[in-house]
């Protein structure tokens, strides 16, 4: 057998030092959840480009940081699960809340929103990370999954 190089792989963490436990922002409903997301999307782009941010929280369920998983155009955005649970394995999230703007304004899920939805909640089953909720927002309010029982 040749000789070749075998790459290490090497995953690490960062987490912010200064920002002290009991100063994490705690979930306990879509309204809150509704509130962080307004404040991480991108209110330049927010009414013409759909985006997918998810936050990661602890078993507590304090929001130990917010990820941009994607970025589309003015009628979609892609959702990789393999990027999604990336995420949320290297930040040790025991759950996610993800969310994404529909820019003209509707929240009512699409059929696609439904199926991504089911599916990264079967593949969160998988691996013990529950999936709280998703939101669908606009400038105004949200759509809950959580709420509505689809989850």
């Amino acid at each position: 057998m040749p000789k070749s190089r075998i790459p290490e792989i090497k995953i690490s963490i960062s987490f912010d030092k200064k920002i002290k436990k009991s100063e994490l922002l705690n979930i306990k409903s879509a309204q809150d959840s509704y509130d962080i997301f307004k404040r991480v999307f991108n209110a330049d782009t927010f009414d013409w480009r759909e985006e997918v941010i998810i936050l990661c929280l602890n078993n507590a369920n304090n929001v130990v940081g917010f990820y941009k998983l994607s970025s589309g155009g003015m009628t979609g955005a892609i959702i990789d699960v393999r990027m999604l649970f990336t995420t949320a394995l290297q930040c040790l999230a025991t759950s996610i809340i993800l969310a994404h703007n529909h820019p003209s304004g509707k929240l009512k899920p699409s059929e696609a929103d439904k199926r991504i939805t089911k599916k990264i909640i079967e593949a969160g089953e998988v691996m013990d990370i529950k999936i709280l909720d998703h939101l669908i927002i606009n400038d105004e309010s949200f759509f809950s999954f959580a709420n509505e029982g689809l989850i």
